[in-house]
């Protein structure tokens, strides 16, 4: 990691890697922070995006990782029909352990770097950061979102991030049984944690059979204290190899979708919460050849951004979700608009995006 004192920036630009516009690496000494800040574009408005704070095995993983995520958002917001560009940065280190003091100093320098931004970069939560470090962050920066109510905020986006991969999931029974119900049919959750939680309760409000792993044991033993119909099985491979799965939904960390998953997995629609599910180019057309319909991830996932980009014009949480449930009709014009080009789903929720971006270009 470049060593970047306090309040300054070294940037660098990429012509590689997705077309980048800029990346930030950010290093204070005095509280520990190194992060990475990924702006992809910005051709639709300021680029906004979450914050993961992750134990990154190296400074190379955590620039790749910021990178994927930034051009991910861009897509996401894009399909969205967001005024805004993607962007996304990542913490170096271990969420769970970094606690008190140190953690409100580690923010409190990582808000000051987003800050000599100057709107370009909207932060977020995202995996490893929450409400209560968006209030921390926003000390230093006025350019964050996620915030407590009492800051002004709209307080937790998983709860319309799970509503929008519920909408598309009914999207996805409509366009392969003819139904948007989920009554009936089995889902599997590989992650039940702040979205995958809230997304079980959907699914179970709409009669649909539950079956959930995560790494953590006591995410899984919340849900099924709660819910004793969920059944928990011991791992995602376990899971994907459920007999009778219909709908299979990662709610974790990227990459899911790989090619030891897909020739493994008994659902027949893909449909989750985590960003980046595909683990490389091809996955999609893998998934096409079996007959596995995938609702792209970036496509269902963007409710927690709609509500996030909703709160810097005043939140207000019918608005935000009347928005989200639009994810349903995007879902199904997506599964329409590859059908009729031939190409899977994900391809067409590209061209779609892509389209908008290069029409923002424009002069």
């Amino acid at each position: 990691m470049t060593d970047v004192t306090t309040g300054v920036l070294h940037t660098l630009f990429h012509s590689d890697q997705g077309g980048h516009e800029q990346v930030v690496l950010c290093q204070d000494r005095a509280s520990g922070l190194k992060a990475v800040i990924a702006l992809h574009s910005t051709a639709l408005g300021p680029a906004l995006g979450g914050t993961r704070f992750y134990p990154y095995a190296s400074e190379e993983a955590a620039v790749a990782d910021a990178l994927n995520l930034a051009r991910g958002m861009s897509y996401k917001n894009a399909m969205a029909g967001l005024d805004h560009g993607g962007g996304k940065a990542v913490i170096i280190g271990d969420s769970q352990s970094i606690q008190g003091e140190r953690r409100t100093e580690l923010l409190l320098a990582y808000g000051r770097f987003v800050a000599s931004l100057g709107g370009r970069y909207v932060t977020a939560c995202d995996v490893g950061t929450y409400v209560a470090d968006m209030d921390v962050v926003t000390r230093e920066c006025r350019w964050t979102t996620g915030r407590s109510p009492e800051n002004g905020g709209a307080g937790d986006s998983s709860v319309l991030t799970a509503y929008g991969v519920f909408q598309g999931m009914r999207a996805s029974a409509q366009h392969l049984w003819g139904d948007p119900s989920l009554r009936g049919r089995t889902v599997g959750i590989a992650g039940v944690g702040k979205v995958g939680h809230h997304l079980v309760e959907h699914l179970l409000e709409d009669g649909a059979e539950v079956v959930v792993t995560d790494v953590r044991a006591d995410s899984v033993r919340r849900i099924t204290e709660r819910h004793p119909k969920v059944t928990a099985v011991a791992d995602t491979d376990a899971l994907i190899r459920t007999e009778g799965l219909d709908v299979y939904a990662p709610c974790a960390l990227g990459g899911a979708l790989d090619d030891d998953t897909v020739p493994a997995l008994t659902a027949t629609v893909v449909c989750g919460a985590a960003n980046n599910q595909l683990a490389h180019p091809g996955v999609e057309k893998d998934l096409a050849d079996r007959g596995i319909l995938y609702a792209p991830d970036y496509v269902v996932n963007a409710g927690g951004v709609i509500q996030v980009a909703d709160e810097l014009h005043g939140f207000d949480f019918d608005r935000s979700k009347a928005k989200a449930a639009k994810i349903f009709d995007t879902t199904l014009g997506i599964f329409a608009r590859a059908k009729e080009d031939g190409i899977p789903p994900a391809a067409a929720a590209d061209r779609i995006a892509e389209q908008r971006m290069a029409e923002a270009r424009r002069p």
